[in-house]
């Protein structure tokens, strides 16, 4: 598993008129290959009447799968530049449609690969991008006269409290990055004064908001 990898949030769009040219953005988090045609498919239905409706995605861990479609657009000044937005903002698991309203001026290729481009940027501006961060479960078990005490350094650290179950004691779920667990753990036991139960959970992904970058 990767330790950490970017992609979109759930789903988004955003448009741009370029020379009365309407370009839609849609973008979507997809993890197999069927979701993205299923998306494409979905976007396709939606725009029935639109000129274009070009796609691009890129799945898979190493971006084992990489696709782009023209939908009829001049070869190589649509889906490929969708494609090459997504490479170079580094993203996984990553669905883009761009649906095209021709609106009676040309473009030719330069201004068609730019504006399939930027539109994709500006589509994935506005849907956001988060790091998804593997990290190390720990659970803490303490007892109610500690909560505030805990809750307060946790939430004011690096790590990321993502849960508090209220018990017969208090447990707070925390996540911490590799390598990290050992520190954390010694921490917590000056914090507490030896008075916490501390066990490790699975660890899993977690997922941190990051600014995309500009196409």
């Amino acid at each position: 598993m990767l330790s950490s990898y970017y992609t979109v949030k759930p789903e988004g769009s955003d448009q741009l008129t370029i020379q009365k040219s309407r370009f839609i953005g849609y973008v979507k988090r997809v993890t197999t290959e069927e979701e993205a045609q299923a998306f494409i498919q979905e976007i396709k239905k939606r725009h029935y009447d639109a000129t274009h409706n070009c796609s691009a995605y890129i799945i898979g861990e190493h971006d084992e799968i990489q696709k782009a479609n023209d939908d009829g657009e001049p070869s190589g000044t649509a889906g490929v530049p969708i494609l090459e937005v997504l490479k170079k903002q580094h993203l996984k698991d990553t669905a883009v449609v761009v649906t095209r309203y021709f609106g009676g001026i040309k473009l030719g290729a330069g201004g068609l690969i730019r504006a399939y481009g930027s539109t994709t940027s500006q589509a994935i501006k506005t849907t956001g991008v988060v790091k998804r961060q593997l990290m190390k479960g720990v659970s803490i078990t303490v007892e109610y006269g500690l909560l505030g005490k805990l809750e307060n350094v946790i939430r004011n650290s690096e790590h990321i409290l993502e849960t508090i179950n209220y018990l017969e004691n208090v447990e707070f779920i925390v996540y911490v990055k590799d390598g990290d667990e050992e520190p954390f753990k010694d921490w917590i036991v000056d914090l507490t004064n030896d008075q916490a139960q501390i066990s490790d959970l699975d660890p899993k992904y977690i997922e941190i908001d990051e600014k995309s970058t500009s196409e």
